[in-house]
């Protein structure tokens, strides 16, 4: 096992979770674009399809909380390594199912094991981060899931359908967990905490647990992570069908503007964050807030599908939604809580995100859409991020900053 005692361990760290969070965003979004394959021969409805997405952000959330707190008592590996090893064999198992619940099922285990991993490898990439690259690190992680999510899972997922089936696609996701899983094993340390004078020790007092709500920065940030999430789904689901049905253009134009969205979301979701070390996490996450406010917004106006160049610029500059999680999920938590509670902050801002955003905000966009067509969803998306930069407004700056509870907790 290597030690962390310079800046080429760093970086070879920063890099696997890179690699790791990809994978896990790999394996979350495959079912997604294997849904036509899937729906026929397990005779699933796009109802229940919808299902599946639930379940497991739903899992997630639970799991990225108890594994968060249990991380912060007995240490990250013990906890993130077996979550690469069992994610990975799930992967697997999805795609030995026959059935709707059977799917569902390992599914649910699945965001279970995958929300295990979110917050000690989150823990892990922050703690291990120079003070000058925290947030360009914890930045360059988060963005991994723009570029596997929805670049490269697409491509190979379905290659691998087309061209040996549905089922092999699974496990070709599985495989790369597998290696990083033993390729973490052998060389990650177990992080040792936030380096600064006066820490707390590493095991915490679970009867001083609740009292992370005192602080206002973690309330805060749970509420904007929500909106973010919710901003983000709801664009992700209805945007391609507004594209498409109301403004009438090419399934491929509408893959142009989302591909140029993503490619905007990946440079952002490192480049933003690396921003806010520099010159405070609150300006450049004012900032971003006022730009994803302008992304759905931006497909409305029918006479701009005139202009696909310029209209997949807009997506590309306003595609900040990523950036925002860095920060709202991670640096800016992280910052604010006693170091004793560094993943604990990470998983309950990530419940609040995966509750609200990847459950309730899509079902609730589904409803709207039915209701009054597909146009109120895209301004849903916008208005989300109204409450993204009114949260913003309200935070405590954390940037070169420990955690200073009397400035910091709630009034």
């Amino acid at each position: 096992m290597a030690r962390p005692s310079s800046k080429h361990y760093e970086d070879i760290l920063i890099g696997l979770m890179f690699l790791t969070f990809g994978t896990i965003f790999l394996d979350r979004m495959a079912q997604f674009y294997l849904a036509p394959y899937i729906i026929p021969d397990l005779h699933v409805s796009n109802q229940q399809l919808g299902m599946m997405a639930s379940i497991l952000g739903i899992a997630w959330a639970l799991s990225c909380v108890f594994f968060g707190a249990i991380s912060d008592r007995v240490g990250r590996r013990k906890i993130l390594i077996p979550a690469i090893f069992v994610f990975s064999a799930l992967s697997w198992l999805s795609g030995m199912v026959h059935s709707f619940g059977e799917m569902m099922l390992v599914r649910f285990l699945l965001g279970l094991a995958e929300g295990a991993c979110y917050s000690p490898l989150m823990a892990t990439t922050e703690e291990s981060s120079s003070d000058h690259r925290r947030g360009r690190n914890v930045g360059l992680v988060v963005s991994s899931a723009a570029l596997v999510g929805t670049a490269i899972a697409p491509i190979l997922t379905t290659q691998v359908a087309a061209h040996i089936g549905w089922r092999w696609s699974f496990f070709v996701a599985g495989v790369p967990g597998m290696i990083l899983g033993l390729v973490i094993w052998w060389y990650v340390a177990e992080s040792k905490g936030r380096r600064h004078v006066g820490a707390e020790p590493s095991q915490p007092d679970y009867r001083e647990f609740w009292t992370l709500l005192r602080y206002r920065n973690v309330l805060l940030c749970a509420l904007a992570a929500a909106a973010n999430l919710t901003s983000l789904f709801l664009y992700a689901v209805f945007a391609p069908l507004y594209i498409t049905q109301v403004a009438q253009q090419a399934p491929t134009t509408a893959g142009f503007l989302m591909g140029a969205g993503g490619t905007g979301a990946f440079l952002a979701g490192f480049l933003l964050p690396a921003l806010s070390d520099k010159v405070g996490r609150k300006p450049v996450l004012a900032g971003m807030a006022i730009a994803s406010m302008l992304l759905p917004l931006s497909l409305l106006p029918l006479g701009l599908y005139q202009h696909l160049y310029l209209l997949g610029f807009l997506q590309f500059i306003f595609s900040t939604s990523q950036a925002i999680t860095c920060v709202v999920l991670v640096l800016m938590p992280t910052e604010s809580v006693p170091a004793k509670f560094t993943a604990t902050a990470i998983a309950l801002c990530t419940m609040a995100a995966e509750l609200v955003g990847s459950t309730l905000g899509p079902a609730v966009g589904g409803i709207v859409a039915g209701a009054y067509g597909l146009e109120p969803t895209l301004i849903m998306a916008s208005l989300a991020n109204v409450v993204v930069l009114g949260a913003v407004l309200c935070l405590v700056e954390t940037r070169g900053r420990r955690a200073r509870p009397a400035a910091m907790a709630a009034a």
